[in-house]
């Protein structure tokens, strides 16, 4: 972080602390819209980053999709002699996903348009499915023997990387970030939230203590989001490297709760208090939940969020909701601008000021 002028040393340890507390408030001026395109029957949006959003959108089967922030940017991704595709993640200028192909899925890489498309599928897999990118690595799961296997590729079949852990009957790779992958293994039975660094043998164990099922489904700058099984019941759930750092992101009166996406200090996800699913946002902590559904129309009687990004002046919330009156899901996405920084940062300096020149007051001099 930079160091504003005139500030301390120990006046900066103050100011990031501020301003890690920073959270969207409950009246943000959040707009919404809908991403459905004219013709298909149903869409999702799954993934967000860097000006597009990817999911897939049905016109009989499913077909891999692209915008780039309104319905009218729609663009088809299902590679020719495909039956059916999905898109799950973008890094801005690469998707990936699945295509139906040949008897089988197949992990797609795409460079933005139909023609561009890779077959990741390895040699002498059964199926396979890429679920997230970053940094020239792609995440998913191979059936290999009629075993899932979380997998990692760096664009190509022939890069494969089996990551199940030994010991694992089973195992899944849902993100990655900087180098890191996230998923699930199969241990004794459970599954276990799992972080990767790229090998099988850098497996790391994140399922808290005491849960019997855990699963991370997002990472970005160190967090990994997603869900953890807290009293027979689903809870949203975050964590920073291990499994003694979980946060418990379930809210005060959820029956339930997933959190399935993370970018930059924010996670978002799902929330059932008991009336179905409500597409929900997080900054760290239970409490600090907003519900996004609010700002659908009542139309919508469900909702969910599946991914998060952020440019700096806006933040980017994707995922569908479900449309009663049209009867049929619809791809969404939230917008809303970024909290003030520039006046939290200027609140956050007069209140440490503040606090200084009281400190300043109340010692003598020499102990300032």
């Amino acid at each position: 972080m930079t160091q504003p002028i005139g500030l301390t040393r120990h006046q900066i340890i103050i100011l990031a602390a501020l301003l890690g507390t920073a959270s969207f408030p409950a009246n943000a001026e959040w707009s919404v819209m809908s991403l459905h395109p004219s013709g298909p029957q149903s869409s999702w949006a799954y993934g967000v980053s860097d000006g597009q959003q990817v999911g897939t959108a049905t016109l009989g089967f499913g077909h891999a999709s692209l915008w780039t922030g309104s319905a009218a940017t729609w663009l088809d991704l299902n590679p020719a002699g495909a039956l059916a595709s999905n898109a799950r993640e973008t890094n801005g200028s690469q998707q990936v996903g699945f295509a139906y192909v040949d008897g089988g899925d197949r992990a797609s890489l795409w460079s933005g348009s139909a023609a561009s498309w890779i077959n990741l599928n390895p040699a002498g897999a059964g199926q396979s499915w890429a679920l997230g990118i970053h940094g020239g690595q792609q995440v998913g799961t191979t059936a290999i023997g009629g075993t899932n296997r979380a997998s990692l590729w760096t664009g190509s079949a022939t890069s494969w990387i089996d990551l199940s852990p030994a010991g694992s009957s089973e195992s899944y790779a849902y993100g990655v970030h900087d180098g890191q992958q996230v998923g699930k293994a199969n241990l004794g039975g459970n599954q276990h939230a799992s972080l990767w660094t790229g090998t099988a043998a850098s497996w790391l164990d994140l399922n808290p203590v005491g849960s019997p099922e855990s699963s991370a489904e997002d990472i970005h700058n160190g967090q990994q989001a997603g869900y953890a099984v807290v009293g027979g019941n689903y809870h949203a759930s975050l964590w920073t490297g291990m499994a003694s750092s979980w946060v418990d992101l379930n809210p005060v009166g959820a029956t339930q709760s997933f959190a399935l996406g993370v970018y930059d200090g924010l996670q978002v996800g799902r929330v059932d208090y008991g009336n179905g699913w409500r597409a929900s946002l997080w900054t760290g902590s239970p409490d600090s939940v907003v519900d996004l559904h609010q700002y659908l129309s009542a139309d919508y009687s469900k909702s969910e969020a599946h991914d998060v990004w952020s440019d700096g002046t806006y933040t980017y919330v994707v995922g569908e909701g479900v449309n009663d009156t049209l009867g049929r899901y619809e791809a969404i996405m939230w917008v809303v601008p970024e909290p003030a920084s520039g006046l939290i940062l200027a609140g956050a300096v007069l209140l440490i000021r503040r606090r200084d020149m009281h400190r300043r007051r109340a010692v003598p001099a020499f102990n300032a």
